[in-house]
């Protein structure tokens, strides 16, 4: 898996180099989150291992290793111990203190029959008198003296001359560079010579045993069956520290509890319990502050007085620490090797990224980060108790560096990524659509396709079965997409319910079109939804490059977006592909859009009245009201153009209500100037939108009530298309409607999808015969038989017929003949304004009040 992510990782270096940072970071985005956490926790964790080889973190862990030093529990004075302080009471009665005073301390000692006696001062010049006393004293085999071995400047401290080696031991301390012992260096070997610690042989005269009882390995130190393994230059938190001889990390006692204390003083004058020196190692040395044989150590952190620690209770730490491991089997302090520490950090930057990827709130995630820093101390703190130092800094440096960068990926990945799918938004797919476009200016060969995909319908579905099921249906489509499409191009989402794939290093124009019939087969299966079938399928606008254009990404989309709405007109589930006149056609509708707009604001629309005649008796029995437009401009706009927009930007929603007002009005005037039995009647066509608006009842009987007609001179006309669309909804408004006494007609009868065994439901007074079938009556048979069909069929119903565009005296007499009962068309009047509207009444009303022929 490693290896997969390492393939991938190079590519995205290459990218680099070929296109700049800038487009690297982009696509980085093609990555998952989950890989992101992957690839991120692995380069962190490099980037901090490779801070600590450096060794940049291992002031902070060496800050940490005191820390937890002064957490530990206190493990109390030490009964193996005691130490003679040289106080500062004590030297201000003598020092350097004398010859004499010191053999008389030891011999006070030797009385109490110590194991071990060290004197931790040099005495390698005589202090007089009593030398030869001292001397005298420091040759019982018991006693350990100090000396200090040349450093490279080659100053040091030799021994007290004559004493034998086994009685010597170097008083070396080794301080780090922030000037804290943490280290006890227990023995070291120059060629043949060998140099034992003043701790070490403390230690082996209390235990009884020689010199050569302890072994000396390349890696370790044996004292019978205790490992003091030697400490590597990047134990723990080092880095390349100087490990020269042998060393082991300090397993530290409190400074006033390493052992029991008494004062040279009471040694001197007899104030002390014989047992407490009895098989015990005695330590002598200064306290005094004055003196200034003072150290740092882990507790100096925590101290604001007296922070530095003496060297005799330093050497008894040592001393201590000798013994525990070697008699009560008390850890040495251990490390994890390299690549255990590896894994360590990484595991630690891994946690990181999952909680950033995981957590979206700020403060949840602020909350769980240092929930987690908190588990990661308290691990490696109880690790320490058990004498294992194990990083803390690199891997709470890695969580935090890996959460933050899996949050600005994250925060990058959803400005470029669409949120619901996952897939590159707009604003990515046009980046990758520059890169495209960029190459094929370097390669002159290279062609490109772009694809602009619209899921027919989708508000419908959206709207019908609510926005979750929505959301849930563009996820669905988006994997179907996917999947369809494979590595064959790059898909993106690039609005609501619209797509773009881009299709890079074609060959032919036939390999676009077999991509998108693939899509559209695969976009024609039904969805399920709760056991239910949902169909539905897609439009596609294509847009080929052509080398020779300068094109700009967005003018490429915008070429296919306009290609995929011409697709949608001429029928949708097809594809077009872009053609010159295209992108003119669209900014002309979309100025329609503007005008109409502003039309319906200035008024610039009126009606024209269409008689409706009755076949019988060639009288007017009512108009059919029609919008027009007369543009300033552009002058006279038909409907067939401007209408369809008004349904596609809701527009026919005020303009119907205009519709309906100014005819109710026109009506009312013609009513009362030309009374009729009955009265004239008005149809006036609903649209769809219409139709489903929630407060139409209300607005018509206002109307009614504002023009004072009887509902039954108003027929509201809706297509068969529009009724069938949702039958029941349809059924129920028209029942509403029918409340008021309209009436009510079905046009263009016949040309739709409808089906008889719903026609009976329909509360309809009128069906309109569409005038394709009254054209051709006489043409064909089979028209003439339709025609026939539809009068039977509504006469059966109890509705009436109505014929539009009856241009001929031959098939008004048809129609007359088959028994349909209204006509229209423009072999009794075309649309007419209202005042030739007007005079059309006034001439039948004088014929028939004076009975003129």
């Amino acid at each position: 898996m490693i290896a997969k992510y390492s393939q991938k990782l190079q590519s995205l270096v290459y990218l680099a180099t070929q296109r700049g940072k800038h487009q690297i970071s982009l696509s980085l985005t093609t990555l998952s989150l989950r890989q992101s956490v992957i690839i991120a926790s692995i380069l962190i964790t490099g980037l901090v291992m490779g801070m600590r080889q450096a060794g940049w973190l291992q002031f902070l862990e060496l800050v940490t290793f005191d820390q937890m030093v002064r957490l530990q529990p206190d493990a109390g004075p030490n009964p193996r111990l005691l130490v003679v302080t040289i106080t500062e009471a004590d030297i201000k009665k003598q020092w350097p203190i004398s010859d004499q005073t010191l053999s008389q301390v030891l011999a006070n000692l030797q009385q109490a029959k110590p194991k071990a006696i060290g004197l931790d001062l040099y005495r390698n010049l005589p202090q007089p008198p009593g030398y030869e006393a001292l001397i005298k004293q420091l040759h019982s085999p018991n006693v350990v003296t100090i000396t200090k071995l040349a450093d490279p400047d080659g100053e040091g401290v030799s021994p007290i001359p004559g004493l034998p080696a086994e009685q010597i031991g170097f008083n070396d301390l080794v301080v780090d560079q922030d000037g804290v012992v943490r280290r006890n260096l227990i023995y070291a070997q120059e060629g043949k010579d060998k140099f034992y610690s003043f701790s070490l042989q403390l230690s082996l005269k209390y235990l009884g045993k020689p010199r050569d009882a302890l072994k000396v390995k390349s890696k370790a130190l044996l004292l019978g069956n205790t490992v003091f393994p030697a400490l590597s230059a990047d134990a723990g938190g080092y880095q390349n520290i100087d490990n020269a001889g042998y060393q082991v990390m300090i397993s530290y006692r409190s400074p006033e509890k390493v052992a029991r204390q008494v004062s040279l003083t009471q040694v001197l004058q007899g104030q002390f319990d014989p047992n407490w020196v009895k098989d015990k190692v005695v330590l002598i040395g200064t306290t005094a502050p004055s003196l200034k044989d003072l150290l740092f150590t882990p507790y100096s952190a925590g101290e604001t007085v007296n922070p530095g620690m003496p060297g005799v209770l330093l050497h008894a730490q040592l001393v201590s620490q000798i013994l525990n491991t070697t008699l009560d089997q008390q850890s040495i302090f251990w490390f994890w090797p390299e690549w255990a520490e590896f894994l360590w950090v990484w595991t630690w930057a891994l946690i990181g990224g999952v909680l950033a990827w995981r957590l979206r709130h700020p403060l949840l995630l602020g909350v769980a980060g240092a929930i987690s820093a908190a588990i990661l101390f308290s691990i490696c703190f109880s690790i320490f108790t058990q004498a294992g130092w194990i990083p803390l800094i690199a891997p709470t440096l890695a969580l935090a560096i890996a959460a933050g960068t899996v949050l600005g990926y994250k925060l990058l990945h959803h400005t470029l990524r669409d949120a619901l799918t996952d897939l590159p938004n707009r604003n990515l797919f046009l980046k990758q659509l520059e890169w495209v476009i960029a190459d094929t200016k370097l390669h002159k060969n290279s062609r490109f396709a772009l694809l602009f995909l619209g899921i027919d319908r989708f508000k419908v579905i959206n709207e019908g079965f609510g926005h979750q099921f929505g959301d849930l249906f563009l996820f669905n489509v988006s994997q179907r997409l996917k999947a369809c499409l494979g590595n064959r191009g790059i898909l993106a989402r690039v609005g609501g319910d619209e797509f773009a794939i881009l299709l890079k290093n074609i060959t032919d124009s036939s390999e676009v079109t077999v991509v998108a019939d693939q899509l559209q087969k695969e976009m024609s299966l039904p969805f399920k939804n709760n056991g239910q079938e949902i169909f539905t399928s897609i439009s596609i606008g294509i847009a080929f490059n052509q080398t020779e254009l300068d094109y700009q990404p967005i003018a490429l989309l915008r070429d296919a977006h306009t290609a995929m709405y011409r697709a949608k007109d001429l029928g949708k589930g097809r594809h077009e592909v872009f053609a010159t006149g295209m992108h003119t056609q669209v900014v002309k509708r979309f100025q329609l859009e503007i005008d109409l707009h502003r039309a319906i604001e200035q008024q610039e629309f009126f009606l024209c009245y269409q008689p409706i005649v009755c076949l019988k008796t060639s009288k007017i029995i009512g108009f059919e009201a029609l919008v027009r437009w007369q543009h300033p401009q552009h002058g006279f706009v038909s409907p067939a153009e401007f209408i369809p927009v008004t349904e596609e930007t809701g527009l026919i929603i005020p303009l119907g209500k205009w519709i309906l007002k100014e005819a109710c009005h026109q009506l009312s005037v013609w009513q009362a100037q030309f009374p009729a039995d009955p009265p004239l009647m008005m149809s006036i066509n609903l649209s769809g939108h219409q139709l489903s608006e929630a407060n139409l009842v209300e607005y018509i009987q206002q109307i009614l009530k504002e023009t004072g007609i009887n509902g039954k001179s108003l027929k509201l006309e809706i297509t068969e298309s529009v009724a069938m669309n949702d039958v029941e909804a349809a059924i129920s408004i028209l029942l509403q409607l029918r409340t008021l006494n309209l009436q009510l007609s079905i046009d263009d009868f016949g040309t739709g999808y409808s089906s008889l065994s719903y026609l009976h439901r329909f509360p309809v007074n009128t069906l309109k015969v569409d005038r394709s079938f009254v054209s051709r009556m006489e043409e064909t048979d089979e028209d003439a038989a339709i025609v026939q069909t539809i009068i039977m069929l509504s006469h059966a119903l109890g509705m009436n017929v109505v014929a539009e565009g009856v241009e001929t005296a031959a098939q008004q007499a048809k129609l007359q003949v088959l028994g349909c009962e209204y006509g229209q068309g423009y072999f009794f009047s075309k649309p007419l304004d209202s005042k030739s509207a007007t005079v059309l009444l006034d001439s039948q009303y004088t014929r028939v009040c004076y009975g003129v022929a």
